[in-house]
């Protein structure tokens, strides 16, 4: 791994609800290094997107410790499960929002990169679901940000736009190599994109398995699905190439 940038320990994390307090989190011991892709991979309401907010600062309900290694918490850019552009800017102005101090450069070459180009001066509403997710990627990496947090960004898009998202999503980061942490439900996906990947229990989750993806494999869209697959195990992981221990970040 990378000089860690952040560990994240969790003892445990309830939702309060009308029944009592709902488990979702149990414990769990996670490191991030820098210019390292970490994907979390688990059934639908295991406390993926908790974790996200946890570490983004919008999560501070919850039992352990979140300590940032270096000069405290870095700047960071977050894809949500919905685009969320202010649909009254253009696609680069939206864009353009997200810095604190403007640069028109770094937006218009995020917005070639991402192959938005032609449509920076259209609306949110007029946009495809999968541009306007690519918008929201380029909003996220405008900042140039040292993490960046992605929710699903490519969720109910059609699979060749899927496919074609992911590739530009590579071209943005290896653009800009930073620290990424990616919440999917696609072992493709995830064997594609990252360096590790997690395996998530069913809440109060836990890491089941963590799966190191191969050299040769990652980022490298000359292998097969069905490769990048077998690299986590069909089984949830049991049988994936070179695993580790969890909770050894």
């Amino acid at each position: 791994m990378a000089e860690v940038i952040l560990r994240l320990r969790v003892e445990g994390k309830s939702f309060r609800t009308d029944r009592g307090d709902l488990p979702v989190l149990g414990s769990i011991d996670l490191a991030l290094g820098a210019r390292e892709i970490v994907a979390l991979v688990g059934p639908s309401g295991c406390g993926k997107t908790t974790l996200l907010r946890i570490i983004g600062g919008l999560e501070t309900d919850y039992r352990g410790t979140l300590d940032w290694h270096g000069t405290g918490m870095p700047r960071i850019g977050t894809v949500f499960q919905e685009p969320r552009l202010l649909p009254w800017r253009t696609v680069r102005q939206n864009i353009l929002l997200a810095q604190q101090t403007e640069n028109p450069d770094l937006a218009d070459d995020l917005l070639r990169t991402l192959d938005l180009a032609p449509f920076r001066d259209a609306f949110p509403p007029t946009l495809s679901l999968g541009m306007a997710r690519r918008a929201s990627i380029a909003r996220a990496f405008a900042i140039e940000p040292e993490l960046v947090l992605l929710d699903e960004p490519f969720v109910s898009l059609d699979p060749a736009m899927a496919a074609r998202s992911r590739e530009l999503l590579l071209d943005a980061w290896r653009a800009r190599p930073t620290a990424a942490l990616l919440v999917t439900h696609d072992r493709a996906e995830a064997a594609l994109l990252a360096d590790r990947v997690l395996l998530l229990a069913a809440r109060p989750t836990h890491v089941l398995t963590e799966v190191v993806v191969p050299q040769a494999l990652r980022r490298s869209g000359a292998a097969p699905a069905q490769v990048l697959i077998s690299v986590l195990g069909a089984d949830g992981g049991e049988h994936a190439a070179e695993p580790r221990p969890a909770g050894r970040g």
